[in-house]
């Protein structure tokens, strides 16, 4: 009866990642079918979780997708186990089981899926903030983030066109959510690098430099574009190239701790980071390891400002151990 009604009340069409449905204007024919695959491939998850009645059986299910697009599949599970997690029993968390146990290389996705569903629940949007405070001090901020790409994804009249954030978010909260939101407006724009800049711009400045951070991640994790394109995208970041790296050494780390790297991953990184992809994710585990010991109000922030100024110079090589 459960599974049933969480297909009647939670249920989302695999059409809802279709760019004619989310109102996205078209772009070339590959990057349409390539962006529309990702949605599609989270949708699967989320279904999937939906249906699930045991956490292992799930992750496996999950491992059978495609490498390239795995990520995005346990991401929407995440976001379904979240959800029903909190409508049927908020005592007890197949989510935080999921996190700790099958799907823990996958924390960084299945961090950000929760944020979806922070965006679907009335009580969990009116503090998302809170939402977040039992999770990992650092990582718990891609539950922002998650929001905030959620809110490009499927309300973006009102986070990309209006360029209003939440109410409820405040202080690092929101520069939390423009890094979701950053993200999103890749998909918005159909991986196109001269619409996305174009876009970004017409945000507030002091909005820019998270905005391109979350660019520069979906560049290198969903990838969609060339080499020219991606030497273009840096150029037209400037001066916010930092930030376009950082993103995209995150991208690298969630990638290579889930054992999904991919050719347009690396070429990302040589071309944003000055790096290989398995350099970009020690960039990022040696700069936590610094900031860590950091009484910084913001631990999150400060790991990724440390991680820009090691990308800023690329002249020592980065350890290769993850």
């Amino acid at each position: 009866m459960q599974r049933w009604l969480n297909r009647r009340l939670f249920g989302i069409s695999p059409g809802q990642a279709s760019f004619s449905r989310r109102g996205f204007e078209d772009t070339a024919p590959q990057k349409r079918a390539h962006l529309e695959h990702i949605g599609r491939t989270f949708i699967s998850g989320y279904l999937a979780a939906l249906e699930a009645r045991e956490l292992d059986p799930l992750a496996a299910q999950l491992d059978t997708v495609d490498a390239e697009f795995r990520g995005f599949a346990f991401e929407g599970a995440a976001m379904g186990l979240a959800l029903t997690g909190h409508v049927w029993r908020p005592r007890s968390s197949k989510f935080k089981r999921f996190l700790n146990g099958p799907a823990a290389d996958h924390h960084f996705m299945l961090y950000v899926g929760y944020g979806w569903a922070v965006a679907r629940l009335p009580w969990l949007r009116r503090n998302p903030d809170r939402a977040r405070r039992p999770f990992d001090r650092d990582l718990g901020w891609l539950i922002l983030d998650g929001y905030g790409f959620h809110e490009g994804y499927f309300h973006w009249r009102s986070a990309v066109t209006a360029m209003r954030v939440p109410r409820a978010l405040s202080g690092y909260a929101a520069r939390a959510f423009d890094q979701g939101l950053g993200r999103s407006l890749w998909f918005f724009n159909g991986a196109n690098v001269e619409r996305v800049a174009a876009c970004i711009h017409r945000f507030a400045p002091e909005r820019h430099a998270d905005l391109w951070s979350g660019i520069g991640l979906a560049a290198t994790y969903a990838g969609g574009v060339a080499e020219d394109e991606l030497i273009q995208l840096l150029h037209l970041a400037r001066p916010y190239g930092s930030h376009v790296a950082q993103g995209a050494a995150f991208a690298a780390k969630a990638r290579y701790l889930a054992g999904v790297p991919t050719p347009h991953t690396e070429l990302a990184c040589r071309v944003l980071c000055g790096l290989s992809g398995l350099q970009a994710a020690a960039v990022t585990d040696s700069a936590f390891g610094a900031t860590a010991r950091s009484p910084a109000d913001e631990p999150y922030e400060t790991w990724r400002s440390e991680i820009r100024a090691r990308l800023e110079n690329v002249g020592a090589p980065a350890s290769q151990s993850l």
